[in-house]
């Protein structure tokens, strides 16, 4: 018989509390009463004795950068906030961000910052010589809040960045800017990346400095005849405006992607002749191996199916295939490449044996050796520790809701050892010294926000705990919240991992109305035993009465090995949707206070697609959705997410069909509400409209709520209190057809 397991424990908010409070929707959305802090920047400076981060100047404001040691915790200031007062102003740099040269001799401020697609990626950099004290303007030529992505050379003597397609060197000393590409346009890109290589690829920093310093090597993408896509301001002008967005849809047209090198100085670029249509082809990484004149390319073809990765010399500009990679569903690009025993091997993950495993691969790719073994998932490269013989990693085998520091010796003779302590069950994270002595370690679950300590590795002991957050825990006891319970349910192919808020003051033999929160597709999981601010959003809603229910269908972003991630291909919206209904009888059969007539399911995103795609298709056993930012025909999204997960359009378009859901939009029975910004990039406004026109069509009864201008984030200003406040309504609304339930208070 299928059954629902209880695992572990029912994670409880034990706090001891000596007065009661109310959580309020404002609290959440609006004032930031439950906001927990972070700790950084962390740098590690070059010696690994210390490290750096940003505090609070109260005397001149803006921030100080800070060094403590790490053993004795002595703190001395690196550069105060009054340093960073630009000649003939009054107030200091706002940094957003911080990064040295190789020696710490130098340091690169960006500030200004300005939005490129969905990330703040652009604005202005200043660099402060740490012995001379001097602090100068880069690009004072350049118009401001252009620059991107600046970084210095090897040496210190100069930055490399990009300011409006074109690639410039600037001399520190002098302040001499070189403009060394010139062919930047609105459709030609040098170093950096059109909309869709940002978003599905996670490339943004499109130039790389040769080890040497004498070489650029960088992306170009020409975007001529990418498909526009044109979204529409009607509020800030009596005239709408037009915002154009260079956007490849399910089977279109991509940007034509190359790689090429150019002297630091100026002068024609040459060109790696990759084979392959460059179009329907991705370059999605490309970095110098270090201390050498070579570069790793790795190219992806548009199944996304294959890597291959060559090495290009950039002095003869010869390019040697070393690896290709397969799979029959799809691959992700690798990000965890480290180089060992003096650039002769490199790091590669690979599924090929049904996990994500760790290999040593020799630089020619002849010879490859295992490092981590067993049916364990290497989740990311934390460090590699030569001296040690160890790298450092973070998996989950044993609980997939969870995440935890292991280590396998390098040369593939250990087993898996586990680093983070037995005793404190959750998810970990670590910023390891290059030396792997000293870790910045966060700590989190559902109920422990996030510690931040700095620890000895080696004995995984606390040194100091740097930010414990303890207003924030005291806060929140005083709420009394609900457990979240996690628990497991066999739906007979499968056991799900989900959790569980009841409502407070639960009584079992009450009915009462449940809320499924979903997402379900393969970027991203919902079933996760960290701190996510408290959940707070799902615990109001238990709070007014309703039973919160969250499950991962398989597919999900989860270390449970390649056959669970992989086996969504071909079929987004169509396995899925199946899991989350067979797992929903399961939990009414399980559990009689559940009221089968009162089923609600909401989703962001992929998880507007998958509410709509479930009450459409299972309309007898859902009542309600509100689905937000939602794709209602995945072949109106973009072509390297979609083409991913599901195989090329001419290939697999019965799926594409069948596993949209406006296909099913004829189906609905019950209540629905679809919102959506109009000012989304990311899933086109379009959607919304396609999908209202077809449940018109069909003469179905639905609410709507656009946000003008708004991102897929739905956000700014009051927006997001507006937007929760509308969900607590609606659902009151939908539920309180019947007598019995319990009024939304407000």
């Amino acid at each position: 018989m299928k059954k629902i397991i209880l695992f572990g424990f029912a994670v409880l908010f034990s706090f001891v509390s000596s007065s009661q409070e109310t959580l309020k929707l404002d609290d959440i959305f609006k004032n930031g009463t439950y906001g927990s802090k972070g700790y950084g920047p962390v740098r590690w400076m070059k010696d690994n004795k210390g490290y750096s981060t940003l505090q609070r100047n109260n005397n001149v404001g803006g921030r100080d950068i800070i060094r403590y040691e790490a053993k004795s915790g002595k703190r001395s200031v690196l550069v105060s906030a009054k340093q960073l007062i630009p000649k003939g102003q009054s107030k200091p740099l706002s940094i957003t961000n911080y990064e040295w040269s190789v020696d710490n001799s130098k340091l690169l401020i960006f500030t200004n910052t300005r939005k490129v697609w969905r990330h703040h990626t652009r604005g202005d950099y200043w660099v402060l010589d740490m012995k001379s004290g001097k602090l100068s303007q880069l690009g004072k030529t350049i118009e401001r809040t252009t620059m991107m992505f600046a970084k210095f050379s090897p040496d210190a003597t100069r930055v490399g960045f990009v300011s409006k397609n074109n690639i410039f060197v600037e001399d520190i000393a002098t302040g001499k800017s070189t403009q060394v590409t010139f062919d930047g346009s609105t459709s030609i890109i040098n170093g950096t990346f059109d909309w869709v290589y940002e978003e599905e690829l996670s490339c943004r920093d499109g130039f790389r400095w040769s080890p040497d310093g004498t070489q650029i090597a960088y992306w170009q993408s020409d975007t001529k005849g990418v498909g526009t896509f044109y979204m529409i301001n009607n509020t800030d002008s009596i005239y709408s405006k037009l915002i154009p967005l260079p956007y490849p849809k399910v089977g279109t047209t991509n940007s034509a992607v190359k790689v090429g090198v150019v002297n630091a100085t100026g002068g024609k670029t040459k060109w790696f002749n990759v084979p392959g249509d460059s179009r329907n082809n991705y370059l999605a990484r490309m970095d110098f191996i270090p201390n050498s004149n070579e570069v790793m390319i790795q190219q992806l073809n548009r199944k996304q199916n294959t890597n291959t990765v060559r090495v290009g010399n950039t002095k003869t500009m010869s390019l040697n295939t070393i690896l290709v990679d397969k799979d029959d569903a799809w691959l992700n690009v690798h990000d965890n490449i480290m180089w060992l025993e003096n650039e002769k091997y490199f790091t590669w993950t690979s599924e090929k044996d049904g996990y994500l495993h760790l290999y040593k691969v020799s630089r020619d790719g002849k010879s490859s050796q295992t490092i981590t073994t067993g049916d364990i998932d290497v989740v990311r490269i934390n460090c590699i520790d030569p001296k040690g013989g160890y790298v450092y990693y973070t998996a989950s085998p044993e609980n997939y809701t969870q995440r935890y520091l292991y280590r396998s010796k390098i040369n593939g003779k250990s087993k898996p050892e586990r680093v983070s302590p037995t005793n404190q069950s959750g998810q970990h994270s670590y910023q390891i010294s290059a030396d792997a002595k000293f870790a910045i370690h966060g700590f989190q679950n559902a109920t422990t926000p996030n510690t931040i300590s700095l620890i000895n590795l080696q004995k995984h002991k606390t040194i100091r705990v740097l930010e414990a957050n303890t207003a924030i825990k005291q806060k929140v006891a005083k709420l009394n919240l609900a457990p979240k319970e996690f628990i497991k349910i066999d739906i007979g192919d499968v056991v799900l991992d989900s959790w569980m808020i009841k409502p407070k003051d639960f009584n079992p033999n009450k009915k009462y109305p449940i809320i499924f929160y979903v997402y379900g597709e393969p970027a991203g999981s919902t079933v996760q035993d960290n701190w996510g601010g408290g959940d707070l959003w799902h615990q109001f809603l238990a709070q007014q009465g309703y039973i919160v229910v969250s499950i991962d269908n398989r597919g999900t972003r989860t270390p449970r090995g390649r056959d669970w991630r992989k086996s969504i291909y071909g079929q987004i919206g169509i396995l899925a949707a199946h899991d989350q209904a067979a797992a929903a009888k399961e939990l009414f059969k399980t559990y009689s206070f559940i009221d089968t007539n009162k089923v609600g399911m909401w989703g962001w995103s992929g998880g507007g697609q998958m509410t709509m795609n479930c009450l459409f298709r299972y309309p007898d056993v859902y009542t309600a959705g509100i689905a937000v930012a939602f794709v209602a025909d995945q072949r109106l999204y973009d072509n390297i997410y979609q083409e991913r997960y599901m195989g090329l359009l001419e290939e697999n378009e019965a799926n594409y069909i069948a596993g949209s859901p406006i296909t099913h939009a004829k189906n609905l029975k019950g209540d629905l509400m679809i919102m959506h910004g109009t000012g989304d990039d990311n899933v086109h406004y379009q959607s919304f409209e396609k999908m209202a026109n077809e449940l018109i069509k069909h003469n179905k009864m639905f609410d709507m709520m656009s946000y003008p201008n708004r991102d897929h984030g739905i956000r700014g200003g009051n927006t997001s209190y507006h937007l929760r406040q509308t969900m607590v309504k609606y659902w009151e609304k939908v539920f309180s057809k019947k007598n019995d339930l319990v009024k939304v208070k407000q």
